[in-house]
């Protein structure tokens, strides 16, 4: 007897990560690490430096959220709901993006916002046991996220 293949590649993955600008900040802090340690000795100081920034980025990059759909679960960072409880998503950039993550935030949602990414995915959520109302979610490509929620619904 065979088992039916499963398809069980995520229909979106993305990870919200920093910018390459906040990462060249973060980095900066090996050099003032460096400073700090220069009477101890030159060499010493600089692989200090050099390890601090290397593992800073590292953390930065490690610990950046994931939003995912797979399996019909909408997840976005350590929140997670089932898609047949959401409404029709609206992929919003530009100045829409911005009024959606600002005045139009609604107070009893779940947002998972970064800055530097312009992108926001709005979804209702139609489960009226749940107090969140709508799930406001970054992502660099709205429309794939948008997408692949409403390809998960079906």
């Amino acid at each position: 007897m065979q088992n039916p293949a499963t398809d069980a590649r995520p229909r979106y993955h993305e990870r919200l990560a920093p910018s390459l600008w906040l990462l060249v900040t973060i980095a900066l802090a090996g050099p003032m690490v460096s400073l700090i340690f220069v009477p101890v000795g030159s060499t010493f100081a600089l692989l200090l430096g050099a390890a601090v920034s290397a593992l800073l980025v590292v953390a930065a990059l490690a610990l950046a959220p994931v939003v995912s759909v797979q399996d019909g679960v909408l997840r976005a960072g350590r929140a997670h709901i089932d898609v047949r409880y959401l409404g029709e998503p609206t992929a919003l950039t530009g100045e829409e993006a911005r009024s959606a993550r600002g005045p139009e935030l609604p107070a009893r949602g779940w947002h998972l916002i970064r800055g530097g990414i312009d992108g926001v995915v709005v979804v209702p959520n139609t489960d009226e046991a749940d107090p969140v109302v709508a799930w406001t979610i970054s992502t660099r490509t709205p429309d794939r996220l948008a997408a692949a929620i409403r390809a998960a619904q079906d």
